[in-house]
Order: C-alpha cells, then sequence, then structure tokens
C-alpha cells in the first residue's frame, strides 16, 4: 500500500466514524471512495465543507450502471489548501434517477449537473435551472445511456466488425435511412421550431417592472445576444445578457454548438484509440491532454506501466512547453479581444509556431501530437532536439516574455480597461470549482503540481504563481508569472534529463485492463484537466469522463458580469481562456 493510499483511507475511516449510519465505503473490487445514501447527500456534504475543509467541488459525474439497473453520481472533492482527492458517491435506481441538487452548496455544480441530466438523464432536484446543456431542447433521449442508440448506429464497440478488418467499405446511411435511427418528440417540426424557453432571446426588449421602481414609470431591460457566430466569442459560443442601459444585470451562456459527444466515442474506443482523441479537446494543449488520460490509465494498470525515468522527465518537458504556448496565445488574443489589431497575437503566434517545431521534430505533428503512452511516450527525442529545447528555455522564451511584458503590462489603455473588472473572489473561486489562472488570479494558491503532486513535479523547484485582486488584469498577469515558472522547471528539467528507456513496455493496441475506477488529473494550461474512467475488464471504458476546465470555468462567469458594462463582457470571456472543443466535447 503506497503512502497516499494509507493517507486517503485513514481520512475515509474518520469520515465513516463520523457517520456510520450514512456511509459506508465502497468495497467492489477496484474501487474507492465512499457510498452515501440519497436523502443524507446535503447534509454530508454540508459536513465536508464546514468541518472537514473540502471547500472545493471539483468534478461531478454520472455513470450508467446497466446491467445493474442503477445510476451513479461520483464527486470528486479536495481542499484548497492542498492534499489528495476524496471520491464520494451516490447510487439510485435507474427507473427513477432523482438526487439532490449541490448547487446551494457548491455553485460549482450547476453546469455538471446539468450536463449529468442532459446526457445521462440523472435529475437533481432542487437545481435552479435544470435544463439541457450540450444537446438541443428539442432532442430525445439522453446519449450517453447505454441503452440509447443513434442515428447510422452500427456496433457497441470500435472497430466495428463490418469495417475492419476485412477492409470493405459501405455507406451505413444505405443500410440505416435516418428517419428509422431517430424520433423527434411528438407534434415537434424541426423546420419550424423556436424554443418556447428562449423566446425572451428573439425579442428586441421586454418591459420589466420590479419594487423599487416609480409607480408611474415603466423600465426596459434589453436583451442582447453576443456570439455565436461573432469571433470574439472564442469559437461557437454564445452569452445571452440583460441589460439596463448599458450595465449587465443578468447573464447566461449558452453553449453546445460545437458538441460531438466525445466521451460517447471515448466508450466505443479501446482505451488506446482513444488518445489522439484527447488531442481534439484542447487543441492548442495536445500534449497536456495526453498527459491527464495517460496518468488515469496508468492507475488503472498499475505499477508495471509506471514510466521510466527518461520518459517521466519528457513529459514534463511537453506539459510545461504546452503551458507556455498556450499562455503566449491567451496573452495575444486577450489584447485582440481588447481591440489592439492583431500585433499583439502576431508576436505570441511566432513563439508558438517555434514551439510546435519541437512537438513536430518529436511527435511527427504540430498541433494533434498523439505523443503519450501508457508507460510513457511513444519515441524519444530525435537527435538535436534536446539542444535546441535548452537554447530556447535560456535564451528566447526568458527573453521573449519580458518584452511582451515590457510592451503590454503597463500600456495605459490595458490597465484602465483591465483593473477592477469582472472580479472573483477567493471565496467566488472556489465554491464556483474554478481552476487554474482563474483561481490562482484570485487569490487561491492552488497548483496540483504542488498541492497533490504527479509524475515528478515533485523534484522540481518552482512556485506557485498567485495574485490577489480577481480581476481581468490579474488573470492577465498572472499568465505572465506562470511562463516563467514554467521556464524554471523546463531549465531543471532539460539539465536533469537522462538517458534509458522510454516506455515501461512494448506499444500494444490492447492491454489486459482490471475492472475498477480511476481518476487521473493534471495542472493543465487552463487548470484541472481529468479523466474519471470506469473499467469492467474489457478493451473499452465502461465509463470515459472528462474533467473540461473550460467548461466549468465559465460557471463563474456570469457572477464576474454583473453589474459590468456590456462593453467589458468580451475582455471578462477573454481573460477565463476557453477553447471551445473543451468546452463542449
Amino acid at each position: 500500500m503506497s503512502e497516499q493510499t494509507a493517507v486517503i483511507n485513514k481520512i475515509n475511516q474518520s469520515i465513516i466514524n463520523r457517520f456510520p449510519d450514512w456511509v459506508r465505503e465502497d468495497e467492489r473490487e477496484g474501487y474507492e471512495g465512499l457510498l452515501v445514501e440519497a436523502a443524507h447527500l446535503i447534509p454530508f456534504m454540508e459536513v465536508l465543507r464546514d468541518e472537514f475543509g473540502y471547500d472545493s467541488l471539483t468534478s461531478v459525474t454520472g455513470v450508467d450502471y446497466l446491467p445493474e439497473e442503477k445510476m451513479e453520481v461520483v464527486y470528486h472533492l479536495y481542499k484548497s489548501t492542498g492534499g489528495s482527492i476524496l471520491v464520494v458517491k451516490v447510487q439510485v435506481p435507474r427507473s427513477s434517477p432523482v438526487i439532490p441538487s449541490l448547487v446551494g452548496l457548491y455553485p460549482g455544480a450547476a453546469f455538471q449537473e446539468r450536463e449529468a441530466w442532459d446526457l445521462l438523464g440523472i435529475r437533481f432536484e432542487g437545481h435552479p435551472n435544470l435544463k439541457r446543456i450540450l444537446m438541443w431542447e428539442g432532442f430525445e433521449g439522453h446519449p450517453l445511456r447505454k441503452d440509447w442508440v443513434e442515428a447510422f448506429f452500427e456496433g457497441e464497440f470500435k472497430p466495428y466488425e463490418d469495417r475492419w478488418p476485412e477492409g470493405k467499405v459501405s455507406k451505413i446511411e444505405t443500410d440505416k435511412p435516418l428517419g428509422k435511427n431517430i424520433n423527434y418528440p411528438e407534434g415537434f417540426n424541426p423546420e419550424t421550431w423556436i424554443p418556447d424557453a428562449k423566446e425572451l432571446l428573439f425579442q428586441g426588449t421586454v418591459s420589466l417592472k420590479t419594487e423599487d421602481d416609480d409607480p408611474g414609470l415603466e423600465t426596459e431591460h434589453l436583451v442582447v445576444n453576443l456570439g455565436p457566430q461573432h469571433p470574439s466569442t472564442h469559437g461557437v459560443f454564445r452569452m445571452v445578457a440583460k441589460l439596463e442601459g448599458e450595465t449587465v444585470v443578468d447573464l447566461e451562456p449558452v453553449m453546445g454548438y460545437l458538441h460531438r459527444n466525445h466521451e460517447k466515442i471515448g466508450e466505443r474506443n479501446t482505451f488506446s484509440m482513444n488518445m489522439p482523441y484527447t488531442d481534439r479537446l484542447d487543441y492548442f494543449c495536445s500534449m497536456s491532454n495526453n498527459f491527464g488520460y495517460a496518468l488515469s490509465v496508468e492507475k488503472l494498470l498499475g505499477e508495471k506501466y509506471q514510466p521510466p525515468e527518461r520518459a517521466q522527465y519528457i513529459r514534463v518537458i511537453m506539459a510545461e512547453l504546452t503551458r507556455i504556448l498556450n499562455h503566449f496565445m491567451a496573452i495575444g488574443f486577450f489584447l485582440n479581444d481588447l481591440g489592439a489589431y492583431f500585433t499583439p497575437a502576431l508576436y505570441a503566434i511566432k513563439e508558438r509556431e517555434l514551439i510546435l517545431d519541437i512537438f513536430e521534430a518529436v511527435s511527427g505533428s504540430r498541433m494533434m501530437c498523439n505523443y503519450f503512452r501508457f508507460g510513457g511516450v511513444v519515441r524519444d527525442l530525435p537527435e538535436g532536439i534536446e539542444e535546441h529545447i535548452r537554447k530556447m528555455v535560456y535564451e528566447r522564451l526568458p527573453r521573449q516574455i519580458d518584452e511582451m511584458d515590457r510592451y503590454l503590462v503597463d500600456n495605459e489603455i490595458v490597465v484602465s480597461r483591465c483593473q477592477g473588472v469582472g472580479v472573483l473572489t477567493p471565496e467566488q473561486a472556489i465554491a464556483y470549482s474554478a481552476a487554474g489562472p482563474v483561481l490562482r488570479a484570485s487569490g487561491v494558491p492552488y497548483d496540483i503540481r504542488r498541492a497533490d503532486p504527479y509524475g515528478i513535479y515533485d523534484r522540481f523547484d518552482f512556485d506557485v504563481a498567485v495574485r490577489y485582486h480577481g480581476d481581468v488584469y490579474d488573470r492577465f498577469l498572472i499568465k505572465y508569472d506562470e511562463v516563467r515558472q514554467s521556464i524554471r522547471i523546463l531549465q531543471q528539467a532539460i539539465d536533469g534529463l537522462p538517458g534509458g528507456e522510454i516506455l515501461a513496455n512494448k506499444p500494444a493496441y490492447k492491454f489486459r485492463m482490471p475492472k475498477g475506477e480511476s481518476y487521473g488529473r493534471v495542472e493543465g494550461p487552463k487548470g484541472e484537466l481529468g479523466f474519471y474512467i470506469v473499467s469492467d475488464g474489457t478493451n473499452n471504458p465502461w465509463r470515459y469522463h472528462v474533467r473540461a476546465p473550460s467548461f466549468i470555468n465559465l460557471t463563474g462567469l456570469r457572477e464576474m458580469s454583473l453589474g459590468e458594462k456590456i462593453a467589458d463582457l468580451v475582455a471578462i470571456l477573454g481573460s477565463i481562456d476557453i477553447v471551445l472543443g473543451e468546452v463542449d466535447r
């Protein structure tokens, strides 16, 4: 038993002793955590937060155990002061999956509970706005349920027998026309549909009276759509803002335009087939995506798949180069959002391209790298690339981040547009499950690399970047801080890079997967990127869930925007740094 496992078991036992009638340990082989009855969930979680210090609910995951006719919701919590994840689970009958909402205790659960309702049909009683979030309102069914079949269904698992290995090619729609594979709700016509619930979005104004209004004066609130087609919404994303004059009095983020059910695809793939799919989540940060997924599967596979020393160092080098390129681009695009044309972005793109040169030399691809493997990395660094990385991290990158600092940080337009705008306090950041730069810019020095180290991060000397105002300006500045800390890590990693093997086992297409579950997480450039996996012992994941930081960090967008001017909304959104491939999955 590892030291970390012993600590977790001790914590679990102390909680069980505190609630002997409410809680029991999950004794299924390969599983961990605490099982609590739905009726006791809210008082139990309240005590965990207020007495045991688990103040952040980082992940809410639903699982459909079809053979056992039950649904399970899995909660991952941590203390903002550091330490390991605590796992709490609630099981309910599949025929009536109703669980109390935790939004009142942990507002960061709001979008995640909606996602579990949307994709799995788990109803969260008491949720203030329980409706679909990734699928459209006219969609029938819940697509992550194990008995849900989509249009052009070919089989439960890839590779599909009708396409592999014989190599025969056919159009599935020829055998299964769309009309026989999808059922619209009764009376629904997709050609004429306008969602009643969003009627206000298609009106110019609506007259609203409040208790404070002058009885003889009618006031108007204007409902404005920002996006989804607007370039400053960073893809296909929409903000619905309710305005009083130019002041935002309410705001709702609308997403799902890019949703492709990444998790359903992942449950039909083999474990190995999912690695290149992770590249497509945050498509700026392919290497970090690979890292998080590899860690989760390696936890299931056990000690024999722990990467050798050289591979561990290479992983850190690739992850920190990814953080630097992400933050350079985030700085450049943010200035573009502020109206600085494209000049700062061009500076950023140049540095990104030089880092992508390294990725191409190492993996063969610039963006969709597919470089990590379970137990290491797929190939070693090519000749000459170590020296090239050394020059980058000792000479060019420190010089370039200092140059961007001189040009932009004290720029009077940047300062006046950003300081005091879009404030998220430390308490709000924790409550809304914020992670990464958004959390640390609000004064919470939580970094998984320090708080719950993975890989070999505990060997490196670096500081957790933190700012204390929680505004747009600090979310801008902290990216400079993090680039400088990543450069420190890279200098140590390239100096200490050992020789040896880069993979614990020979590359394999299929693995002997044990039954059980795992949650692997990394400190990605945008925050905590987690992968929750359930294995039933076959070659395909029974459950594959992505805790996407871009998605969850948006939970606090409304809070940041209330009381601000509409002109500041684009700056606030840009400061969060989202990628829609990761938001929508």
